[in-house]
């Protein structure tokens, strides 16, 4: 039995450069993983299938739509007389929450196969695969820190982050990502006059690091604050906590996360909000 985490992706930055002519977004976002999240593993089998299961297992839908049957799929249209198995995905991040676990799933499935047929991550194979999957797959393949450009299809280097505290939330509202790029109202082929991000310089201590990503914003949080206002109480409850350096949506929602300036004032905020928000999906994470 093979084993793999599948953590949160959680965009730093995001973005919006414009749309391209075939109608999607372009982005461009700082992403950074948390140290856990799902777990998935995979039992060589001749037959493909997949188990779900966990606390968040019954928001996944069906298997045959699960994005790590389709990643093993593309990836076996690629590869003649690929191994597969039976996969068993334990569910733990809340699903439709712009912190791309089904996406990240998807990467791990992917990793797996490729350490059950000896295959490289960086294989053209695999990478085509991931593309094929889904935007957010490729950049979930390693799981490191790097800026993601494009519609996920332009990887920078991998970065070297200085130790991050942070606290994630989601108030256990599904936000689709289709009408909030809707609410952008952008056409085809418009291109917006958006600064790009300023290049980060390797070795950068904590400070520094802020101060960088301070310099960005979040360009779907505000679509997504009026489709789902529950966002704005989030917001401001990370902001107001004690030791709180940024706080800021992720992707296209509703997840939240705020970087406090130590461990103690991540775990403390944390303790504070869940006692007054027991029915939200609460949890500290050090940022990589």
């Amino acid at each position: 039995m093979l084993t793999t985490r599948a953590p949160a992706k959680i965009n730093l930055t995001l973005h919006v450069l414009g749309r391209q002519e075939n109608g999607y977004h372009s982005l461009e976002s700082l992403v950074a993983f948390t140290g856990a999240g799902d777990r998935l593993q995979l039992s060589p089998n001749p037959t493909l299938s997949i188990q779900t299961y966990g606390p968040t297992a019954t928001n996944v839908g069906s298997a045959n739509d699960n994005l790590v049957m389709r990643a093993a799929r593309n990836l076996s249209e690629r590869i003649e007389g690929l191994a597969l198995g039976a996969f068993y995905l334990e569910k733990r991040l809340p699903v439709a929450a712009g912190i791309g676990g089904g996406s990240s799933d998807a990467a791990a499935a992917l990793r797996l196969i490729a350490q059950l047929n000896q295959l490289s991550l960086s294989d053209p194979r695999l990478v085509e695969a991931a593309s094929a999957t889904g935007a957010d797959v490729p950049v979930c393949l390693e799981t490191r820190a790097r800026m993601m450009r494009g519609v996920g299809d332009v990887l920078g280097s991998k970065l070297e982050l200085p130790p991050l505290s942070a606290v994630l939330i989601n108030p256990g509202i599904p936000v689709d990502t289709k009408p909030i790029f809707q609410r952008l109202g952008l056409e085809c082929g418009q291109k917006l006059n958006t600064l790009p991000h300023p290049a980060l310089p390797i070795g950068l201590d904590f400070n520094a690091f802020l101060k960088q990503i301070e310099l960005g914003r979040n360009d779907l949080e505000d679509a997504a604050c009026q489709l789902a206002p529950i966002i704005v109480d989030v917001l401001a409850i990370l902001r107001a906590a004690r030791g709180v350096k940024v706080a800021r949506m992720s992707g296209s929602g509703a997840t939240c996360f705020a970087i406090f300036d130590a461990p103690k004032s991540a775990v403390h905020a944390a303790r504070v909000i869940r006692a007054a928000h027991p029915s939200w999906w609460i949890k500290t994470a050090a940022l990589r």
